[in-house]
């Protein structure tokens, strides 16, 4: 019998995770198909747990839902000190994990820079940045956080056991950084002249990664190639989490190149 996995968020209508997984279990020969599912704040915990009782393989929880979604599943560590979930699995209970961090992290790795020992400047403070500061906290890195709401930055910090400072001072973090993160949406489609830092804060020693993916090339990646930084989209990010969640759901090593390929072919 075929198994099913789907996304749950709201709007949900633009995801590219159908097209990813979709291909990947083609890939493999897998009788199963991933779909995507709008669901309003009220019907989350029915909708989780339906999944779960019509015998669904797995999940992916997306924007607003991933805080929410804790409550309604039973966290491991990591996706319970970040404060959400991205990933639900059905293999024991009603599992929450959270791999935005690890994908993050791979997406570096993949661009050759390492986070060990690295000094990271993180700006944002929401869901993305949550995960992304533990994960990198707890690889060895040096986070500060930026955000142009102070408090939350501080509360990001204190949470992670991190510095933080105000936006204002990026341009004075950067001097000495190896990665600097934009953890916002600053710069997505449609508002693509916005950037958080321009050439003249960057240096060609840094590692400048956008998690955003739409446009690819967004204009703090323009600023970074014009300053001789190295530019890293949000692309990978997308694939690796993805890749992260197949794996947690099928036991199976993800076929990841397919999996971007979809993802840039539904970028097109």
């Amino acid at each position: 019998m075929k198994k099913v996995f789907g996304v749950l968020g709201d709007p949900i209508e633009h995801s590219l995770s159908p097209a990813m997984h979709n291909a990947a279990f083609r890939k493999l020969k897998m009788d199963c198909e991933y779909h995507a599912f709008r669901v309003m704040k009220k019907n989350l915990k029915d909708a989780i747990q339906g999944a779960q009782a019509m015998g669904f393989g797995g999940l992916n929880i997306t924007v607003p839902h991933k805080e929410k979604a804790l409550e309604f599943t039973n966290p491991d560590t990591l996706a319970r000190r970040i404060g959400a979930v991205n990933t639900v699995s059905f293999n024991d209970g009603i599992r929450g994990h959270n791999t935005d961090g690890l994908g993050a992290e791979l997406a570096l790795r993949e661009a050759g820079v390492g986070i060990k020992s690295s000094n990271v400047v993180l700006v944002g403070a929401g869901g993305a940045a949550r995960a992304i500061a533990f994960h990198f906290a707890e690889k060895g890195a040096c986070v500060t956080i930026a955000n142009r709401t102070p408090e939350k930055a501080e509360a990001l910090a204190e949470d992670v056991g991190c510095s933080h400072a105000g936006i204002e001072d990026l341009k004075g973090l950067l001097q000495d950084s190896d990665i600097l993160i934009n953890a916002t949406s600053v710069g997505m489609h449609p508002h693509i002249d916005a950037t958080i830092a321009n050439r003249d804060s960057l240096h060609p020693d840094l590692a400048v990664f956008d998690i955003v993916y739409n446009p690819l090339q967004t204009k703090l990646l323009h600023q970074a190639e014009l300053a001789g930084a190295k530019p890293i989209n949000g692309v990978a990010m997308l694939v690796h989490q993805g890749a992260e969640a197949f794996r947690i759901w099928t036991g199976q090593k993800p076929p990841v190149e397919v999996m971007r390929k979809a993802v840039l072919e539904g970028l097109d």
